[in-house]
């Protein structure tokens, strides 16, 4: 503000000091003309006092000069330390700023570290239990399952075997009570004769015959029953079993181009079948064979407390040894999915293997090995079938879109004719109920000429017999020529 004020009164001065020398310059030019004659030494003296002040006035601004640069000097200095000053203390109050918010970002992000902690903690254990509940209830159902499929069994069994009973007993009673007939009848029939004798003795023989063939139906029906055994004992016929009911399966639910019997990998193994899915499962390989040596002798009533117990240990052996020859065999780093499938072709069996042996469960997971039986298999079929078609539907969907594109142009066609024929139709409809009013007029006036209804009018011409006037002006309401009213003249 001092700066200004001083400027503007440097200024001011010093267009004082010009204003005066101009003024004297006029006045010293005035005089000159005036006085043309006055002597040099006038004009010496005025040129002497006009360097005097000019000498004057340089170093009065000299002065000036000097004193506005200490001037503003000094203002440079003070503003220099003054603004020094504020630059440090804003730089001192950010420094605490960003220590404060440095200090409260630490608590913050400790506090929220701490609370996702615990929230992780929770939804792990809420998900442990879920899980736990889920497994637990996934295992009891198909216990229960595979205990009343057992339970089925032996029922169907005992009944058979009843039945089976039942038609020896009655068989036998009846063989008795016709023998004890025959005796009777022999005894009382003694006396009629040699032939009556062969006769019965004929018809005994018969009724044995019918017995012996009786008694080898039932020898075949233990022959069978025994043979099925075997079938289900000798492991090549169980696996031949196992892969012929995993092959329905698959035949029934997968398209053919979905699946390969015998499948032969890379590494020389043969897989009973090769699932072929989209990527990126890729390849999944199925065994159908499975050691049920030591199932069965778990559950023989002939054998012994601490055999059975020997048998369950081997058989926990076989499945775990099964596992990791699946894993080993038919999961190829590379070749196919990450996982492969053991198919149990009993129901039963895999309800043992959930209820009693989880750790088995557990190791195939760990190997990734999944453990199916024929409906868990049916599931695993019909979710890779959706897979497979979503695959495809995806794949044609340009082909959907194109379609669809040209089926829009199609119909925009349809639509444009079918507002050209609507308008045809309406046009011809107009038309036709125009030729309907033009015909309801002409057969009206033809049947008022036929009962002579026709009157001359007021002002009318008389016409000769038989001639005829035309009257009227007024057109159809459809644009055609008028229906003019016919006028019959009458003469006298």
């Amino acid at each position: 503000m001092e700066l200004e004020i001083f400027a503007i009164a440097l200024g001011a001065l010093i267009l004082a000091t010009l204003i005066a020398v101009i003024w004297v310059g006029m006045r010293v030019g005035d005089l000159l003309q005036r006085h043309e004659n006055l002597p040099e030494t006038v004009t010496q003296v005025l040129e002497r006092k006009h360097l005097e002040m000019l000498k004057d006035l340089n170093d009065g601004l000299n002065t000036l000069a000097d004193r506005v640069g200490a001037n503003l000097g000094d203002n440079s200095e003070r503003l220099r330390n003054t603004v020094s000053q504020d630059l440090k203390q804003t730089r001192d109050a950010m420094l605490v700023l960003q220590l404060s918010q440095t200090e409260e970002l630490s608590a913050n992000r400790e506090t929220t570290a701490q609370r996702l902690a615990n929230l992780a903690t929770e939804l792990q254990g809420k998900q442990d239990a879920l899980r736990a509940e889920l497994l637990t209830r996934v295992l009891e159902r198909l216990g229960e399952q595979g205990r009343a499929n057992q339970e089925l069994i032996q029922n169907t069994l005992h009944a058979i075997t009843q039945q089976l009973s039942g038609s020896i007993e009655g068989l036998t009673r009846t063989t008795d009570t016709r023998l004890e007939q025959i005796s009777g009848k022999v005894n009382e029939r003694l006396e009629e004769g040699f032939k009556k004798t062969n006769e019965t003795f004929t018809s005994v023989m018969t009724r044995l015959a019918t017995i012996d063939e009786a008694q080898r139906k039932i020898d075949g029906l233990t022959t069978n029953m025994v043979s099925l055994q075997q079938l289900l004992g000798d492991k090549r016929a169980r696996g031949a079993f196992g892969e012929v009911q995993l092959e329905g399966l698959v035949r029934n639910l997968l398209p053919p181009s979905a699946f390969e019997f015998q499948y032969t990998l890379p590494n020389g193994h043969r897989a009973d079948c090769m699932l072929l899915l989209p990527d990126p499962t890729g390849l999944v390989a199925v065994d159908a064979k499975f050691p049920l040596e030591n199932y069965h002798r778990m559950f023989d009533d002939a054998l012994a407390e601490g055999d059975r117990g020997v048998a369950v240990r081997q058989f926990r052996i076989d499945l775990r040894k099964h596992v990791t020859d699946i894993a080993e065999r038919y999961i190829v780093a590379g070749e196919t999915s990450d996982g492969a499938v053991m198919f149990v072709p009993a129901e039963a069996v895999f309800a043992e293997i959930h209820a009693h042996h989880g750790e088995v469960v557990d190791y195939a997971m760990q190997r990734h090995v999944w453990i199916v039986s024929p409906t868990t298999m049916m599931a695993v079929l019909n979710t890779a079938r959706a897979v497979i078609k979503d695959v495809e539907t995806r794949r044609q969907v340009h082909i959907i879109k194109d379609e669809l594109s040209k089926l829009g142009k199609e119909f925009g066609r349809f639509d444009q004719r079918m507002r050209k024929l609507a308008e045809h139709i309406r046009q011809a409809h107009q038309d036709a109920e125009d030729v309907r009013v033009t015909s309801d007029k002409i057969s009206r006036r033809f049947l008022q000429i036929e009962r002579v209804e026709l009157d001359v009018p007021a002002g009318g011409t008389v016409l000769p017999p038989g001639a005829v006037e035309v009257q009227g002006e007024d057109a159809s309401a459809d644009g055609s020529p008028p229906v003019q009213p016919l006028h019959i003249g009458h003469t006298g």
